[in-house]
């Protein structure tokens, strides 16, 4: 049976690492764990799945807070933010989905449509700046956030 699934061409699609690259540039660290998430279901890792929700989700939290903090604070250049955790998520794409990748492919495999990723991608931006809205307005209720990171007119 073992050998009939190594012979069988995969129905499910992936993400290879350049969406991954995009789809958290441009949607944000949830995207990119969306992405690595289902890419683990595709692998038949389903322990790596729910590990990459344990971390994307504090690691968004860092993401904003760090963003909220830093280049108000500094003369930090901001595009540093999300390159950094671009560049993360692709290396952890490439480093623990790498070859599972490659297999899939080799096996017939197919990879997600642009079109599907640049979608994801923006619905993600959209979701990040909600959720970034809510984030601000709840620190700022709890008396987290410094007056001088309000805006003002």
């Amino acid at each position: 049976m073992d050998n009939l699934a190594e012979t069988t061409t995969p129905t499910d699609k992936i993400y290879k690492d350049r969406a991954i690259w995009f789809g958290s540039f441009v949607g944000g660290p949830l995207v990119a764990g969306y992405f690595i998430a289902e890419n683990f279901k595709v692998l038949n890792e389903p322990e790596n799945v729910k590990s990459t929700w344990n971390y994307t989700i504090p690691l968004t939290i860092l993401v904003f807070s760090l963003a909220l903090v830093i280049p108000q604070s500094s003369n930090f250049p901001s595009i540093i933010i999300p390159l950094a955790y671009t560049l993360f998520a692709y290396y952890i794409s490439k480093h623990y989905q790498g070859p599972g990748i490659e297999v899939h492919l080799a096996a017939g495999g197919e990879e997600f449509d642009w079109w599907r990723i640049i979608g994801i991608s923006l619905l993600g931006l959209i979701a990040t700046f909600i959720i970034l809205v809510i984030f601000v307005i709840i620190i700022q209720s709890l008396g987290l956030l410094p007056d001088e990171l309000l805006l003002k007119e």
